[in-house]
């Protein structure tokens, strides 16, 4: 097995397997500091990963995906030792009919969900974040912690 493979088998551990997983999503703010360039903004959601991909539970109306609309760049951190870049896009209402399967793993991995998930607003959408690159981090036993830096585009780890 290929050094990019076992990394992304090593996410797949630890993100994967139908378990919510908190992280912190960032993405670039409307506002802008006093020399004038825009700020990051960033706040923790709730996700599942499946397939090398992370997906959110959100509202179309929130500020997110506002800032989403028109920027789609994101930065996504976890407490699973791994932070990436990548780019953010909505799937559209959670009911609609090619959501389905994704819907069903909200009410599968998100014991909140039924309650909170506002199914019935056609602003509850899906919020899927792909990564792009980043940082895989490795507590080995022996030799200490090892970081790879991945490139999940070109399939590639350094």
């Amino acid at each position: 097995m290929s050094l990019y493979n076992n990394v992304v088998k090593l996410l797949d551990e630890r993100c994967g397997h139908d378990k919510e997983v908190i992280i912190a999503l960032a993405t670039i703010s409307e506002q802008v500091n006093a020399l004038g360039n825009s700020t990051p903004s960033v706040r923790m959601v709730c996700s599942y990963y499946e397939d090398g991909v992370f997906y959110v539970s959100t509202d179309a109306t929130s500020n997110k995906m506002k800032q989403i609309s028109k920027n789609n760049a994101v930065s996504i951190g976890g407490l699973d030792w791994f932070c990436c870049e990548g780019y953010a896009e909505s799937l559209g209402w959670v009911k609609e009919k090619r959501n389905a399967n994704i819907r069903a793993k909200f009410h599968q991995v998100f014991d909140w969900f039924a309650d909170v998930g506002d199914e019935d607003n056609q602003d509850s959408i899906i919020l899927r974040i792909t990564p792009t690159k980043g940082t895989v981090i490795e507590h080995g036993e022996k030799g200490g912690p090892r970081k790879y830096e991945v490139d999940f585009v070109n399939q590639t780890v350094s």
